[in-house]
């Protein structure tokens, strides 16, 4: 028994010793050897995740600082930008070349209050100028900041890519000033590129004379980010620097005109009343310490507060400096834009405009949107199709795909559906008229020639801003408004582009703000706002002539004002109406003057064109049902 047992003892120790032998040759299958070549991995037109790039005990981390051409702190010194980059360990150990994701932002290092006070105050007269808001105390400056960011490198360096952070002129450990869309902001994120493609030095200090190269890099980079961080790839785009293949700009801010106005009127973004330009200024200048007066004074004192001009609200040279849409010339970078059709805060113009823009140049382009707020990237699968195919040049079919891509209502944002381009291509303007009854709910009809009544049909609202818009919406009668609304849809209607409104006012004051917004009706408390409405606009009556000069109204006399309302493509559903709701200050966007301003609407020169899918027809069909079946 004793020897049976020895025996036994010794098989099982001799089959463990083999599965141990097993094992270990199978983990060495599965990880290549120290001296084996990693390298990328595609499959259906993506990179994918390689075992030997996934642990982040060996990434390479490094930090640097990269000179570049401007100096905008006036010490007399090129301005560097600090820079950081995570990267597999084999760009050292294989000296394997890799593309790069890189992100810049003004916000990594620290960001400054939101208190009231540091806003501007919204309840004042139009055309007067508005009392100083305070100046908030200064942003610490993190002097021994080192990391910038993780954000892209879980995503990305496993899949073979390196990941670049930069924190933009004025903030975190970078030189210079923040300008908020000034020149530099374009510039930084191109010298970094620069040095990615060994044409800009890089330094291991901010004012030493060590020099580092990137001598991993392909010189390939793809930029993204959202918000400010989505502005700034199109911002370096526009520079034409070479290396930048393609951007993922979500949610950018592509110009601060359209972003703190709208048609000459003063109008804050949603979620921040009261911001402006030097607002934003105080809430990221984060930078060296050394330099914040000069900053102060140059850039928010002597141009901000100087000519953004919030008496007004006109178009002039310093927005018109800050509008990407009139510096797009030199770029060539392929982009994947995103944007929401109900964020309030970078309004999906924002997007819009550049992409119809880019596609003109006949860049590669594509856009993807959904139907929430502020924020939100396409699916990683898009993201990793489009990076792959420009940053690794892999021939995934990327220009072949479709155009547009829009998250339905309901849907998750990671299951968009494919439209062939935006606005959608069988939109069709459909333009209807308002009938009266606007202090209830007036119809909302097909405007045609045998339909416009002769005899003058005037409406008068009487301007109050403590009234929000959703509180007008669901009034039932209210002088405070005007509401025009079309039979309920027995069908869902499929909106698809950009709504104008064309209409014929005068104002009891010289100056009078006005608000429009299309919604759903009936508005319901029970669902989020942005579900009942369906997209906004707003205009300075006083600019009916020109954007960059105002008129002040005379009492009584009738303008006709022409604008377009936000982007949107969106399937209002059966059982609900459109309505046109027309009002004079919007509490969550624009100036509270005193209450008491009166508008008056002539209906008979006032339209509103809505691009519907299917046109005229669509229209009818959702308004009447399908057309019965004939008798058998």
């Amino acid at each position: 028994m004793q020897v049976e047992s020895q025996m036994s003892q010794l098989y099982r120790f001799q089959f463990v010793l083999l599965l141990v032998v097993l094992t270990a040759g199978n983990l060495a299958a599965d990880e290549p050897s120290s001296t084996e070549k990693a390298g990328p991995i595609f499959k259906d037109g993506e990179a994918q995740i390689v075992p030997a790039f996934k642990d982040s005990k060996k990434w390479i981390r490094q930090v640097l600082w990269v000179e570049t051409e401007f100096d905008s702190d006036g010490d007399g010194r090129k301005d560097r930008m600090h820079v950081d980059v995570t990267r597999p360990e084999q760009t050292e150990t294989q000296q394997l070349k890799v593309p790069v994701i890189y992100e810049t932002s003004p916000y990594y290092a620290g960001t400054g209050s939101n208190s009231p006070e540091v806003f501007w105050n919204p309840r004042h007269a139009l055309n007067a100028v508005p009392p100083r808001h305070q100046t908030p105390k200064p942003i610490p400056h993190q002097s021994d900041m080192q990391q910038i960011s993780d954000t892209h490198v879980n995503d990305w360096v496993p899949r073979g890519f390196a990941v670049v952070h930069s924190c933009s002129p004025g903030t975190g450990r970078s030189q210079g000033c923040p300008t908020v869309g000034g020149k530099n902001e374009s510039l930084a994120p191109k010298a970094v590129i620069d040095w990615l493609n060994g044409r800009a030095p890089g330094y291991t200090s901010p004012d030493g004379s060590e020099k580092v190269e990137a001598t991993w890099s392909t010189g390939k980079v793809g930029m993204t980010g959202t918000s400010y961080n989505g502005t700034l790839p199109l911002a370096a785009a526009t520079t034409g620097v070479d290396g930048l293949e393609a951007i993922i700009p979500v949610a950018p801010n592509t110009s601060y005109y359209h972003y703190y106005r709208s048609n000459g009127l003063v109008r804050h973004p949603g979620g921040y009343m009261g911001e402006d330009i030097d607002v934003l200024y105080d809430f990221i200048a984060s930078g060296p310490t050394a330099t914040r007066s000069y900053c102060d004074r140059e850039f928010r004192e002597n141009l901000m507060i100087r000519y953004q001009d919030r008496v007004t609200g006109d178009y002039n040279d310093f927005w018109a400096g800050r509008d990407y849409l009139n510096q797009l010339q030199p770029m060539k970078a392929a982009m994947l834009m995103a944007h929401a059709f109900n964020d309030w805060n970078v309004m999906p113009e924002h997007s819009v405009r550049i992409y119809e823009a880019v596609k003109a140049k006949g860049l590669p382009h594509q856009i993807y949107f959904h139907q929430g707020g502020h924020g939100g990237p396409p699916p990683m699968k898009q993201m990793n199709r489009w990076f792959t195919r420009y940053l690794y040049g892999l021939e995934n079919g990327v220009e072949q795909d479709p155009k547009s891509w829009v998250v339905r209502e309901g849907a998750t944002r990671g299951n968009p559906e494919s439209y062939p381009d935006y606005p959608h291509p069988e939109a069709a303007t459909v333009t209807l008229r308002p009938n009266p009854g606007g202090v209830t709910a007036g119809a909302l009809t097909l405007n045609s020639a045998d339909a416009k009544p002769t005899e003058l049909q005037l409406e008068s609202l009487v301007d109050n801003f403590s009234f929000s818009g959703a509180i007008l919406a669901k009034a039932d009668w209210t002088n405070h408004r005007l509401l025009y609304a079309t039979p309920e849809l027995k069908e869902p209607l499929h909106l698809s582009g950009t709504a104008r409104i064309r209409i014929r006012l005068s104002s009891s004051q010289p100056a009078a703000n006005l608000s429009v917004w299309l919604v759903s009706l009936p508005w319901t408390d029970s669902r989020l706002i942005t579900d009942d409405v369906i997209t906004r606009g707003w205009a300075d009556p006083q600019n009916h002539r020109s954007l960059t000069e105002s008129d002040s109204l005379t009492p009584g006399q009738f303008y006709d004002l022409n604008f377009t309302l936000q982007p949107d493509d969106q399937i209002v559903k059966a059982g609900e109406k459109i309505g046109l709701m027309i009002f004079s200050s919007d509490r969550d966007f624009t100036l509270w003057p005193d209450p008491g301003t009166i508008l008056t609407v002539d209906l008979n020169q006032t339209q509103l064109d809505l691009p519907v899918v299917g046109g005229t027809a669509a229209f009818q069909q959702a308004i009447n049902g399908p057309p019965a079946e004939p008798a058998k």
